[in-house]
């Protein structure tokens, strides 16, 4: 039998040996006739093994419910990524640790979700996306409870690495609205999604403060894992199961080589300003991270199920979006990591507020508001103007506000300014990369989309709190606090890669959803393989 390429017209039907699966599915033609997926130029037609995905629509009133309890859920896993976030200089002291050893708390998470991400998500698809739902709830009550137990920082990072399993709790929310929502109600249900995550967010970052002068600091990490221990029983209780589609199980060798390299990057970023970047250690580590890189885009591209669907990648409403929040989350988590140390800092070092952890907090409430309403109110403005659009000024708002950061850092009102221009930008990117990617894919690839899209912005963010780290702590006073040199410098650096996602976003499909159009509808039609009897 052999292969040959072919371009099915718009309109057509695909029966019998020309029903086939879209290009990133690979050369694999199927043997039955199935209904064509609407919104891409040309017809894509279901993988055999997928089953009707609209038999687990539910009515009104359960879907309601059910957007409240994943919307819990997800904002109990935002709440807990960023309780630590303002307590970082706390639990240096705690744990008698150094500043670039205590920013790992935050990394090491990211890393470790940035592997359980897409394994999740794939699992999810496999053997239900309810059960990893509630699988990753149990990740982050455990982590939680190991944290709050820690005797040491190198306990606290094991806690850390297995909370990171949380990770995939958003990108399978959007899996499961996909499939249980009615299509009308998607775009609010992803909204409220995304919007949830501000919440979460800013109360993380608001209460810490509070959790931590009144109960102390181990109870960052005591509330979350009681938290999480509710939702989970509630989303068995409400949730229903989507319809399963039988896909292959995840791969484990992919998973182990995306988190050597990843890992290893890091490691060597992160010491290479203590240990010199010519060490032997830290260019072995830079070096054995290439080879692994190498190696992982090979196995990815060879495997029948890849772990992340490189193919997948080169859709372009895929790969902008991607690259999009990826810059996105190397700001992101850098500015969150580090504003709070920054205004933390005694006055009596030439810079900062003398902020407590409280009043630090205090600061970053305006992000949580703007950005909660941008997302509400992104799929409204979506469909006026263009996801292009918006991603453009969003990201213009957020290089604004670093600038001011990096500047102006000393007046408390432009830090409040500040963080409202980010919190508006960084709600309307969430919300639009987040429709972009349920609209673009056929449904039974929801689940892996949303979990690349997620781990994209783990893995930006990993890299953004490592080099933000690195470039902070490599300009150290003899008082022992870091230079404001090197917070200027660290946020001007997240101002230039905001406008490189500014530039990307001039790549995303034009129409976005505006007058009816889907983003899909902007890709290229598929390359079909038809098989020759």
């Amino acid at each position: 039998m052999g292969l040959r390429r072919a371009r099915i017209p718009a309109g057509e039907p695909l029966v019998g040996a020309a029903s086939c699966c879209p290009r990133w599915h690979g050369r694999q033609a199927l043997r039955h006739r199935s209904a064509p997926w609407p919104g891409l130029r040309g017809q894509v037609s279901a993988p055999a093994t997928a089953v009707d995905q609209g038999s687990g629509l539910v009515p009104g009133g359960t879907d309601r419910l059910v957007r409240l309890v994943l919307a819990l859920a997800v904002g109990s896993f935002t709440l807990q990524q960023c309780f630590v976030t303002p307590v970082l200089s706390r639990l240096q002291v705690e744990y008698a640790t150094d500043q670039a050893t205590v920013t790992w708390v935050l990394t090491v998470y990211l890393l470790a979700a940035s592997v359980a991400t897409p394994l999740l998500g794939r699992a999810g698809d496999t053997w239900g996306k309810k059960r990893m739902f509630v699988l990753a709830l149990g990740g982050m009550a455990a982590g939680a409870l190991g944290a709050a137990l820690a005797p040491s920082i190198g306990w606290l990072l094991a806690a850390r690495a297995v909370q990171g399993a949380a990770g995939a709790v958003l990108p399978l929310s959007f899996g499961i609205l996909r499939d249980v929502s009615r299509p009308e109600r998607l775009s609010s249900g992803v909204s409220l999604m995304t919007s949830t995550t501000a919440v979460g967010f800013g109360l993380g970052l608001v209460l810490a403060g509070p959790v931590v002068d009144t109960l102390g600091v181990r109870w960052l990490f005591w509330l979350p894992a009681g938290i999480a221990t509710v939702t989970a029983p509630a989303v068995l209780w409400v949730v229903p199961e989507p319809a399963s589609t039988r896909a292959a199980p995840p791969p484990l060798l992919p998973a182990l080589a995306l988190g050597g390299w990843l890992g290893l990057f890091l490691l060597g970023v992160s010491r290479g300003g203590a240990w010199g970047w010519t060490s032997p250690w830290v260019l072995g580590m830079l070096a054995a991270s290439a080879v692994l890189v190498l190696i992982w885009v090979r196995i990815e591209r060879r495997a029948r199920t890849p772990l992340i669907d490189l193919q997948m990648m080169r859709l372009r409403g895929v790969w902008t979006t991607n690259l999009i929040v990826m810059l996105s989350g190397f700001s992101m988590f850098a500015l969150f990591g580090f504003l709070p140390q920054l205004l933390q800092t005694p006055e009596t070092a030439g810079y900062g507020l003398g902020a407590t952890v409280t009043e630090s907090g205090r600061f970053l409430i305006p992000w949580s508001l703007t950005s909660f309403a941008a997302g509400m109110l992104a799929t409204r403005i979506i469909r006026a103007t263009s996801v292009r659009i918006v991603i453009c000024a969003a990201t213009l708002l957020m290089a604004t506000a670093m600038l001011l950061i990096a500047f102006l850092n000393s007046t408390p009102w432009v830090i409040y300014l500040a963080m409202s221009l980010h919190g508006a930008g960084s709600g309307s990117v969430l919300a639009a990369t987040a429709l972009v990617v349920v609209r673009v894919v056929p449904p039974w690839q929801v689940g892996v989309a949303s979990g690349m899209n997620a781990n994209v912005r783990l893995v930006g963010g990993a890299v953004g709190a490592t080099a933000m780290g690195v470039i902070v702590t490599g300009h150290l006073t003899a008082t022992g606090y870091p230079a404001e040199l090197g917070y200027t410098v660290g946020f001007v650096v997240l101002a230039g890669v905001f406008l490189l996602a500014h530039i990307a976003a001039y790549a995303i499909p034009k129409a976005g959803f505006g007058a009816g159009r889907t983003v899909a509808a902007e890709a290229a039609a598929p390359e079909t393989v038809i098989a020759d009897p």
